[in-house]
């Protein structure tokens, strides 16, 4: 595997607002909002490039803007609503394992860190759904993507 870097993000889009670090939920063994993102960016994105990880990012932070829960326990349950997360999933036991020395995952921190602290520009133009360029969700039906960045394609409006 190639080492990935960051690449300089494009002046333009307004960065995404700033959400507490700390997840309230005793469940989650201690863990904060940065570590659920980045978990959730690496099972869901860790294929992409940082442009790509960074618009999944987006996606996540945008839905709990738009839910109007600026909270950590909404990064938890809209991290928790991501594929990567479902107990069947044949990659979830690494995605929990996984650590820093993960480059994929030491990207995914430093992005996840930046979305947490609102300094990550969004891509997308506001999207609240993606999916892979090559699957045909039946949610996307009818839909014009807003953006697309690696090899998703990003939704915007209600969910």
């Amino acid at each position: 595997m190639t080492a990935r870097r960051l690449m300089p993000v494009a002046a333009g889009p307004m960065p995404l607002p700033a959400m507490p670090r700390a997840l309230p939920d005793a469940a989650d063994n201690g863990g904060d909002a940065v570590d659920r993102l980045a978990r959730t960016l690496w099972g869901e994105a860790q294929g992409e490039p940082v442009r790509g990880i960074e618009a999944v990012a987006a996606v996540i932070v945008n839905r709990v803007r738009q839910a109007d829960a600026r909270g950590a326990r909404a990064i938890r349950q809209e991290s928790l609503r991501c594929p990567c997360w479902s107990a069947n999933r044949p990659d979830r036991p690494r995605m929990l394992a996984v650590d820093g020395t993960d480059p994929v995952f030491a990207t995914c921190l430093r992005v996840a860190r930046r979305a947490v602290a609102g300094v990550l520009p969004d891509p997308t133009g506001g999207a609240t759904r993606y999916h892979r360029a090559d699957d045909r969700p039946d949610w996307a039906e009818g839909l014009f993507p807003i953006a697309e960045i690696g090899g998703s394609l990003f939704y915007g409006g209600e969910e």
